[in-house]
């Protein structure tokens, strides 16, 4: 029995045409949420140095009666993470049925 090696080569920089293209697209884009969303806050935290008053503008500003900046870390990124998943389980459902409706033959 013989394999080809080259139908299983999988790069992320140069995904086949197909599926594998949707599929690279959807991982970048989440993975550019979930980025954003925490490192681009730690940023944030950094440009609202302390201010004379020995507290950032994020510790003074509070959400649900708890520090604006504790609440983002410990509820909102965890939530943003399952949203997250949620998103990208939905669109590599619709990307997967859209494909097997057509054979996709960019792997033969």
């Amino acid at each position: 029995m013989k394999h080809k090696h080259d139908a299983y080569d999988v790069n992320l920089f140069r995904p086949k045409k197909g599926y594998m293209r949707g599929e690279v697209v959807v991982i970048l884009v989440v993975l550019f949420g979930w980025g954003a969303a925490t490192f681009g806050f730690q940023w944030l935290i950094w440009l609202a140095a302390e201010t004379p008053h020995g507290c950032s503008l994020l510790t003074r500003f509070s959400f649900f009666n708890l520090p604006f900046h504790f609440w983002f870390t410990g509820q909102l990124l965890p939530l943003w993470f399952i949203i997250l998943c949620v998103i990208f389980n939905i669109y590599i459902d619709r990307l997967t049925e859209h494909h097997s409706r057509r054979r996709d033959r960019s792997y033969e």
